[in-house]
């Protein structure tokens, strides 16, 4: 069931080949990578509301890779490409072995996570707190893109604590960018590490986005994507005028069919977006192939109580979804009602 629900995704998404990837699906759109969010359920249903959007994992530490399940941190369904894998350390050598293992795997990109501002990753000196120490990321991203031939990009804040962002940001992404990163993601706020919560790190400091153009002005040979805050697409393609891509988080997850017109317009593509309908269907087998492994419903359709968002019978959805994904004898096909229920009540 698994085999044949994932060939027919494959199929109506249809991925181009590996080598032509990169050059077919750039940066323009992207899918933020989220923790306890962007997991492999959560990338398939995004896949299916659009076909071009780059989707990033959550953050895998190199810990968990090289001493944890390999497979399970790692396994992905080709129908995801263009798909990265973001990796949390900093380490040079266990970095290049995740790289390694990252292209052994299949990824696009794999992407050095330089932006959480949690005290567990500061703990472990990854995440943001190495916006301080731009030589080692440099290292670091030598290392791993030694390691394969496989895309390297760096994500990161404009700054932290008491550092001034018009200087610290240039001179961490010129420090980075000799050691060969051509790609930059930066979440254009400053990041806190002391005083303020990771969720207040999303909300609190104020967003900058003019010194986020003003880099891409300034390194007109590097890739820059802007990250933070955006919710609505329209507005989100304006920066297009100054920056190579964007990438969109919490509105993605919280209102995954916003990513509807992600393919038009972004990437120019004229086919038409599958209904809220058509994407249900489609995935429905998926679910299913899932749970005869063993997997609980409630852990995928959790990623789907946002479909409906905006619609008269929304609440309708949700509520189906609370009250009836966690029961023992549930099955998916209580989704398809609820979702009539929706077209009803519309």
């Amino acid at each position: 069931m698994m085999q044949r629900s994932t060939e027919q995704i494959r199929a109506t998404t249809a991925a181009p080949a590996r080598q032509n990837r990169d050059a077919m699906a750039p940066r323009r759109f992207c899918v933020a990578p989220m923790m306890d969010c962007t997991d492999r359920f959560d990338r398939v249903l995004l896949r299916l509301i659009s076909r071009r959007a780059r989707l990033y994992t959550e953050m895998v530490t190199t810990g968990a890779l090289i001493h944890g399940d390999r497979d399970r941190f790692l396994r992905f369904d080709p129908a995801e490409h263009p798909v990265a894998l973001q990796l949390g350390g900093s380490d040079p050598q266990a970095l290049a072995a995740c790289t390694a293992m990252a292209a052994d795997h299949g990824y696009d990109e794999v992407n050095l996570n330089v932006g959480c501002p949690s005290d567990r990753v500061q703990s472990g000196r990854f995440g943001a707190c190495l916006m301080a120490e731009p030589k080692l990321v440099a290292d670091c991203v030598a290392a791993m893109a030694a390691a394969a031939d496989i895309a390297v990009t760096v994500k990161c804040r404009i700054g932290i604590d008491a550092q001034d962002p018009a200087e610290a940001l240039p001179r961490f992404v010129e420090t980075v960018a000799q050691a060969g990163c051509r790609t930059f993601i930066v979440h254009a706020r400053k990041a806190w590490l002391d005083g303020l919560s990771p969720k207040q790190n999303r909300d609190v400091p104020p967003l900058d986005y003019p010194l986020v153009h003003a880099l891409k002005a300034a390194h007109p040979e590097l890739e820059i994507v802007l990250n933070g805050g955006l919710t609505e697409m329209a507005a989100a393609a304006r920066h297009l005028d100054h920056v190579d891509g964007v990438m969109v988080g919490r509105e993605a997850y919280r209102n995954p069919y916003c990513l509807s017109v992600v393919d038009g317009l972004f990437f120019g593509d004229a086919r038409p977006p599958r209904s809220r309908a058509g994407v249900l269907a489609e995935y429905l087998p998926y679910v299913e192939g899932w749970m005869a492994e063993g997997v609980p419903l409630k852990h995928i359709t959790r990623h789907m109580v946002g479909l409906y968002q905006g619609l008269p019978g929304a609440r309708a959805w949700r509520r189906a979804i609370a009250e009836q994904a966690h029961l023992p004898d549930a099955r998916p096909a209580f989704l398809e009602q609820a979702a009539r229920q929706v077209r009803e009540a519309a």
